[in-house]
């Protein structure tokens, strides 16, 4: 069985990148400005089903390239996409097309990168990790958050043993989003991708954002392996309560029912024995919160704010320390945001974690690299939301991760 563990990128030729971008919407534009941004990668063709949404970005790179993209407009023009010499396809659509659309690009020999979740089904996540296999094409998920300042930095703190034996983390998607959630797909009067998602489903929609820096603080997928979880979710309230008050009696969406619980909580063991608490809400009215807390023998650390406590430094007491002056931090960023941290910030794009994470993808593609996150990590990060949904749905019954590195040892 080949699997893609250890294979790295290859190229034709590593002075450029070809790559072609399905979907341009406001996240694909963005990820193209960050892309062009980056040394050695060339936007080649770019598709989106709505002629506005490719409008938008013509009078944009009108201003930044001199040779323009092909362009490529209906409901199955990212097929045509896929016809031309590209290296890389990027995908930024809606959840239900990535597995499709990924698996189409890899099956016409172009590695993939596809924004999260890679997959909401686990056959789709298997479909994702065979087909990747098949044609050895990386399929790589645009996990942003992997490329924080503090989840890179933190990182390096674990891997080298400051906290100690990791023994518990905490990570989360909590994200106020009622406002957005209530908008009708582009004025066509029908309930957006993500709204659909709260009618039809009831579980983690939105694993991966906190579980993918988590799992590689934890090493999931070398040292240690997700084992099984249990998911529970609360009932509904916030959405239909905040549409109640401000969509007006006679409108369709005051007969919608949301399934989905105003938090999911799922309990993730790791076969080391390790705990990993992942929470989930988009209409919660609380602050932006990812969690991102990591708990071993000799300490942890918590974000939002970021704060550190080390059991061998006791003058604070049972207080946090803010991680922010910490004596010594230096030694702990990371190489990419120490040399390219000022440009990612002028990029914008979640505080330059999406500047990070481009220029990262591109540069290993160009030096002939493994990717720092694979097609089993996509599966791994992913599958947590179908599986939320069937314990959920089976009064917190555990349900087993599949073992989708079955042929690695």
């Amino acid at each position: 069985m080949t699997t893609m563990h250890s294979i790295p990128f290859s190229l034709r030729d590593a002075r450029r990148v070809r790559v072609g971008f399905i979907g341009t919407g406001k996240r694909g534009q963005s990820l193209i400005n960050d892309l062009l941004a980056c040394p050695g990668a060339e936007l080649i063709a770019v598709a989106d089903a709505r002629e506005d949404a490719l409008g938008e970005l013509r009078a944009s790179l009108n201003a930044k390239m001199q040779q323009q993209p092909a362009y490529f407009c209906g409901p199955d023009a990212w097929r045509a996409l896929l016809e031309m010499d590209l290296d890389l396809v990027c995908i930024a659509t809606s959840w239900d097309t990535h597995v499709p659309m990924a698996t189409a690009a890899m099956l016409a020999g172009k590695h993939v990168a596809v924004e999260v979740p890679a997959a909401q089904t686990v056959a789709g996540c298997w479909q994702l990790v065979e087909t990747s296999e098949h044609t050895r094409r990386h399929c790589v998920m645009l996990e942003n958050c992997c490329y924080g300042y503090w989840e890179m930095l933190v990182k390096r703190m674990v891997h080298a043993g400051l906290l100690g034996t990791i023994t518990h983390a905490e990570c989360a998607y909590i994200h106020d989003l009622r406002h957005l959630l209530l908008q009708d797909e582009h004025g066509h009067g029908r309930a957006t991708w993500r709204r659909q998602g709260l009618i039809q489903r009831n579980g983690n929609l939105y694993p991966t954002h906190g579980l993918g820096p988590v799992a590689q603080c934890l090493r999931i997928g070398d040292d240690d392996r997700f084992d099984y979880m249990v998911s529970m979710s609360g009932r509904e309230a916030s959405l239909s309560e905040y549409r109640d008050r401000h969509v007006p009696a006679g409108d369709p969406r005051r007969d919608e029912v949301y399934r989905n619980g105003d938090l999911n909580v799922s309990l993730i063991r790791t076969r080391l024995g390790r705990t990993i608490v992942l929470q989930h809400s988009l209409v919660s009215p609380r602050p932006y919160d990812r969690i991102f807390l990591l708990s071993g023998t000799r300490g942890a650390f918590r974000d939002y704010p970021p704060r550190l406590y080390l059991d061998a430094e006791n003058d604070a007491g049972e207080n946090w320390v803010d991680a922010a002056t910490l004596p010594g931090r230096a030694q702990w960023e990371d190489t990419e945001w120490v040399a390219h941290g000022e440009e990612a910030l002028k990029q914008g794009g979640h505080g330059g974690m999406d500047f990070i994470m481009m220029r990262r993808l591109i540069e290993t593609m160009r030096a002939g690299a493994q990717p720092d996150m694979d097609v089993y990590d996509a599966a791994d990060w992913s599958v947590p939301g179908p599986l939320s949904e069937l314990s959920a749905a089976n009064r917190s019954q555990p349900v087993d991760f599949p073992d989708f590195r079955r042929a690695q040892s």
